[in-house]
């Protein structure tokens, strides 16, 4: 991020039924490649799903436990090692940072939206990878995880033109069901 920005920001947290919901997705994609969300790899990705946002690893170290204690940064890279390999989690290398990936799209090719002025963080379909996936294979190398970071401004932190109305944060209702939340300022 380049600056914080001038105005307020109010980004809903994720209700507990949206991030049960995603837990519950993960441990059913886990457990049918015949693995386990072990309860550190579970609360791993719960604390990512809660934060709504990319998190450090120390962060996540920090804020293991709900109690004083914390885990070990061992631990937490070991979850998120797992978690990546298995498409739960993407790590944002400009950010150095860790997202969990939207429930409806496990294991796809991901691409984020992140915004230089709040920090804001979108995943969005990424419709136009099969090229990439094609031009790999042709070269002969085998992609194991795409994450592909665009970064700008979103809607609330892009300059207005005079006489022009904000654009709202558009949502769709799969999205709102998956926990993804509209960006309000």
């Amino acid at each position: 991020m380049t600056s914080p920005c001038p105005h307020d920001r109010e980004t809903a947290p994720p209700t507990a039924a949206q991030v049960e919901r995603a837990l519950d997705a993960a441990a059913a994609s886990v457990a049918a490649a015949g693995d386990k969300l072990t309860r550190p790899r579970r609360r791993v990705l719960e604390l990512l799903h809660v934060a709504g946002a990319p998190a450090k690893a120390y962060d996540l170290v920090a804020t293991y436990h709900r109690e004083a204690r914390v885990a070990t940064p061992a631990t937490v890279y070991r979850a998120l090692q797992f978690l990546e390999t298995r498409g739960l989690v993407h790590r944002l290398s400009s950010l150095k940072a860790y997202v969990a990936c939207d429930p409806k799209r496990l294991g796809s090719p991901a691409v984020f939206l992140l915004c230089d002025c709040c920090g804001f963080c979108r995943q969005i379909p990424s419709s136009g990878m099969a090229s990439l996936g094609a031009a790999a294979t042709a070269a002969g190398y085998e992609i194991e995880r795409i994450t592909l970071e665009g970064q700008g401004l979103c809607p609330a932190c892009r300059p207005q033109r005079p006489g022009a109305a904000r654009d709202p944060a558009p949502q769709t209702e799969p999205e709102a069901a998956a926990g993804v939340r509209a960006h309000k300022h």
